[in-house]
């Protein structure tokens, strides 16, 4: 984690939340669920982050990660990328993550993309 970032972390009880750019990230186990919400933006300045913490999640005996997308106000393609390849590690490992879908202007982009029926959605 870049010292920016470890500066900016700040530790909950049972959970962590940080900002990098323009995302907020907060990160919160409760037993075997781990959710990871997102606010902001997600994009190339962004991506690198959220793709430590998904590993890092992923790393762990976590059952069921969630991913929040609701108060996400913006994605590009390489936080597409960074979701996408978390789908397809999710698919050879138990079918851990599940997504919560974003606001319209975030489902578009998976729409115009044509991956929404490969992203792991939970509802």
């Amino acid at each position: 984690m870049s010292d920016e970032v470890s500066e900016q972390r700040g530790s909950l009880r049972g959970a962590d939340a940080w900002s990098v750019g323009r995302l907020t990230v907060r990160s919160q186990r409760d037993g075997v669920l781990h959710t990871i919400r997102l606010e902001g933006e997600l994009d190339l300045a962004t991506a690198d982050e959220l793709e430590r913490e998904l590993l890092r999640v992923e790393g762990s005996d976590a059952r069921s990660i969630v991913l929040d997308l609701s108060a996400l106000e913006f994605i590009d393609s390489t936080g597409v990328r960074v979701l996408f390849q978390a789908g397809e590690r999710s698919r050879a490992d138990a079918n851990r993550l599940a997504l919560l879908r974003g606001p319209r202007a975030v489902q578009r982009v998976f729409e115009l993309t044509g991956i929404q029926d490969r992203l792991p959605f939970a509802d």
